[in-house]
């Protein structure tokens, strides 16, 4: 008993780990600043979020690390380089220190680095704690990483709204902290013990309860987190958040509790465990026999237990009709027979599917990344410079919202079963919606509604993806097959922020502009108008990519749950 509410407590520390180490989401807050305090040009300042989202192409380091050290030593590892990185940027934009603008750059890679790395820490701990739910505990605690910003913002409210500067202080210290706060219970991490069936359906309802409590937290930070009227009432607001963040820690009272309430108390509400290939791993290889079974019979090369010779569908090109068409061919070629069939890099390289998925995330999920890195400039060109703390709790939020929204294929599979690259298809409607959107208007409320809309889609992108990659790939090999799909993020960040710093710069040069120190700062609509056209073009791309790769997987998606159906029934 001892043991179940110490993993508790631990997936609570996770949650703290995460709620405060998103720290790239703020970056827009103080960019401004930052480029007029280095003055350079906007092409300059993209390069800088580029390096804080090219520490992800570093992010494999993190798993080296783990392979030679203990779990805190990276924990405390991520802590300092945060710390160092954003605190030397913080002496910069204090004029306490003056750095060459390569300093800078560095200095952001390695901040980007650490947030790598306390993922890391998160992931490892989620998986090895919740073997059983890990799909459910890894989408929770991802989820809070979308809602740093917004935390970040209170905090800043309540000690000095007037300094954008701030936030790098923050984002150097209050990590750091928590990883203090934290250790306590990763030290006294429990061994593992397997769960019987009514155990997991127990810790579903548990992580019920935590989505409950972490959807308060959002609306509560939709709702407040910006509010910066008086100082007095945004030192109480962050009060309140901080309280909200700690009530989950009565989850472990409600375990010791626990027997003592099935004693007293007779629920009817049953919750079915989480649905993907990684909660059950008997649902898993019931699915792999039951496609040996039908490969013995339709001529698939197939084999079930451990080894997958041959994992998609053998097509002879010879035998080919003449006529089929090229759409038919698009969907049937080398389509995948199951899910979880472990994929190495180099035949991960030459699925047709996973090429599909990353131009899926590069036009997706990426582009959300990237605009809220622009955020800064994209409110001021338009007048709203005032209102830029507002929109990245807006988009903090409603990012949370969209990871917590990630979880629902898991707990509506009983009545509604979907594939997962479908819900992912859907996740991305709202961005070339939000996209046109801002295109066509300039006022306070489209920027604020597409703000939103950018938000949502990317954080369910961001959250799903994991599952996603192991569901198609193999939970084995998910650790390297993820870090290959997300390098698509610093691409993305590179090729979408200097087309909108070449546009930005163009407009600030030949239209209204003001000069701040040697930087030019872009005035009017024009400044985002073709990179908002430009992007939402991209992200109609990545909605066809999306949909072509729902199409594709949507018959082993099918399969697996007839196999999880066929074993429910057997053991009824």
């Amino acid at each position: 008993m001892a043991g179940q509410s110490r993993k508790w407590m631990i997936l609570v520390a996770t949650i703290w780990i995460q709620a405060f180490t998103g720290t790239n989401f703020d970056f827009s807050a103080y960019s401004s600043d930052l480029k007029s305090v280095l003055g350079i040009s906007q092409v300059q300042l993209n390069y800088l979020a580029v390096a804080s989202d090219l520490g992800k192409v570093f992010g494999w380091s993190s798993g080296l690390a783990l392979m030679y050290f203990p779990l805190w030593t990276v924990l405390f590892a991520a802590a300092f380089m945060g710390f160092v990185g954003y605190g030397v940027q913080w002496l910069v934009i204090t004029h306490f220190i003056s750095l060459p603008y390569i300093m800078v750059f560095l200095c952001c890679l390695l901040a980007g680095l650490s947030i790598c790395w306390f993922n890391t820490v998160c992931f490892v701990l989620c998986i090895s704690n919740f073997p059983a739910n890990r799909s459910l505990a890894l989408s929770l605690t991802v989820s809070f990483n979308g809602v740093s910003a917004a935390l970040y913002t209170l905090a800043y409210n309540a000690i000095n709204p007037t300094s954008p500067e701030l936030y790098l202080l923050l984002n150097a210290l209050i990590p750091l902290i928590v990883s203090f706060t934290a250790i306590i219970p990763i030290l006294r991490q429990p061994p593992f013990e397997p769960l019987p069936p009514d155990g997991v359906r127990r810790d579903s309802l548990m992580f019920l309860l935590l989505n409950i409590l972490a959807a308060l937290n959002g609306v509560y930070l939709l709702l407040f987190g910006s509010n910066s009227s008086d100082l007095t009432s945004a030192r109480l607001l962050f009060g309140g958040a901080i309280l909200l963040l700690v009530f989950p820690l009565c989850i472990p009272g409600l375990v010791i509790a626990r027997n003592w309430y099935n004693r007293t108390i007779h629920t009817s509400f049953r919750l079915e465990g989480s649905g993907f290939i990684l909660v059950d791993p008997d649902e898993l290889e019931l699915h792999k026999g039951m496609l040996a079974h039908e490969a013995n019979r339709e001529g698939y090369q197939l084999l079930s237990d451990d080894v997958v010779q041959n994992p998609v569908k053998s097509v002879a090109v010879e035998e080919e009709d003449s006529d089929e068409s090229c759409c038919k061919k698009l969907i049937t070629r080398d389509q995948l027979e199951g899910l979880g069939i472990e994929h190495s890099l180099s035949l991960l390289l030459t699925r047709s599917d996973f090429w599909l998925y990353y131009i899926t995330y590069f036009c997706g999920g990426t582009i959300g990344l990237v605009y809220s890195n622009n955020l800064g400039q994209i409110a001021q060109s338009l007048g709203q410079s005032s209102n830029t703390t507002t929109l990245v709790t807006l988009y903090s939020a409603f990012s949370f919202f969209g990871r917590l929204l990630s979880a629902t294929p898991d707990y509506i599979r009983a009545k509604v079963y979907f594939a997962r690259t479908g819900w992912l298809a859907i996740a991305l409607l709202p961005t070339p919606f939000a996209l046109f959107l801002l295109a066509s208007s300039g006022t306070a409320s489209a920027l604020q509604a597409g703000t939103a809309l950018m938000g949502l889609s990317s954080g369910f992108i961001f959250a799903a993806a994991v599952s996603i990659t192991s569901e198609l790939f193999g939970p084995n090999s998910v650790g390297v097959n993820h870090n290959i799909l997300i390098t698509n993020i610093p691409i993305g960040s590179l090729i979408y922020g200097f087309l909108a710093a070449l546009v930005y710069d163009s407009h600030g040069f030949t239209g209204t502009k003001s000069m701040t120190s040697e930087s030019v700062v872009c005035m009017g609509r024009d400044c985002y108008y073709l990179t908002f056209v430009w992007w939402g073009c991209l992200s109609l791309l990545g909605l066809g990519s999306s949909l072509v790769l729902f199409i594709r997987t949507r018959r082993a998606y099918q399969r697996f749950e007839q196999a999880r159906i066929s074993s429910n029934i057997n053991d009824s």
